[in-house]
């Protein structure tokens, strides 16, 4: 059965508001947590960024569901080891309900420690070697580990949950779905795809969990909606390979000024009608998704989950 949970966007909220709007979210009948993690957001307008280990430890203590990091990048700004016994004590702090979400990441958050961006392929291997690595760290072992990206010295994890948290890897072409397939425990999409969930599942992926995440923006109406999708999250109009390789806000300010609001809000549900957000979740049931993140747009937070709560999930079970 599909479930559906919220998704914490850092970028737009303060720490102390993410923690508020998780509450909120098990209140409303939400059932997971996505939580982004992120060094910069991808506009100004946005506006916030903080460090997600500190506020997992805070959703932790006064949420009972299960958090999802979408995703981590264990490559290049935090050493893979680090990453791992930061997800190990976040599993514990959660009683075993985290899980580490990964990807191959952005030069906006990773550039900030190294300039060089390492291609695509690069980052695949990269990746691929420092869930391995994680792995033996979360195992308890002492680990020393010199590998073609990553070098660690007699390293032992000594707080680690009963089991170790699963990864999940987000990918979008191929060779990243593939590799999900081959070495995640989980899958991570922010497109309804049926064809990667397909791909996702051929590669190795079968009887794995797989989650999606959409934004929406509850509002008066569809064009306050979209006005307010277009202020905030205009990137979502972008396409290509760009936000992967854009190192600052700014350029993609500059790139986001080409975005008509139309464009900025496809895929996005705007405005008060349950049925336009409903089609939207469903496309995602349909192509096979076992867990939904929804994210709201904006800082009209209350009454979009008391719009939930009332008119969507309802619907949705």
């Amino acid at each position: 059965m599909t479930t559906f949970g919220y998704f914490l966007s850092s970028e737009e909220h303060s720490p102390e508001e993410l923690v508020r709007q998780a509450k909120l979210a098990e209140q409303a009948g939400f059932e997971s947590l996505w939580i982004s993690d992120h060094y910069h957001p991808w506009l100004d307008e946005q506006g916030q960024s903080s460090f997600v280990w500190s506020v997992i430890g805070a959703l932790s203590q006064v949420v009972s569901l299960p958090i999802t990091t979408a995703v981590t990048c264990p490559l290049v700004r935090i050493h893979p080891a680090v990453i791992a016994q930061a997800a190990a004590t976040s599993a514990v702090l959660a009683g075993g309900r985290f899980r580490l979400g990964v990807g191959t990441g952005e030069a906006l958050n990773e550039h900030i420690v190294d300039s060089r961006w390492p291609p695509a392929a690069e980052r695949l291997d990269m990746l691929e070697e420092a869930v391995a690595l994680m792995r033996r760290l979360w195992a308890g072992e002492l680990v020393t580990h010199r590998g073609e990206h990553y070098t660690v010295d007699t390293a032992r994890l000594y707080t680690l949950p009963d089991q170790p948290p699963p990864v999940y890897m987000s990918g979008f072409g191929e060779k990243s779905v593939e590799l999900a397939g081959r070495i995640a425990d989980g899958y991570i999409c922010t497109g309804p795809s049926a064809e990667l969930v397909e791909r996702f599942r051929k590669a190795g992926g079968a009887g794995k969990p797989v989650q999606g995440g959409l934004k929406v923006c509850h509002a008066p109406d569809q064009e306050q909606g979209q006005a307010t999708v277009h202020r905030l999250w205009p990137t979502q109009g972008i396409v290509g390979e760009a936000s992967q390789l854009l190192p600052l806000p700014r350029h993609f300010e500059e790139l986001a000024q080409m975005v008509t609001p139309q464009e900025a809000a496809k895929g996005s549900p705007c405005g008060p009608d349950p049925d336009e957000h409903l089609q939207a979740i469903k496309a995602y049931v349909d192509a096979g998704f076992d867990e939904i993140h929804i994210s709201q747009i904006g800082p009209d937070q209350d009454a979009f989950f008391e719009f939930y709560a009332t008119k969507v999930l309802p619907e949705l079970r």
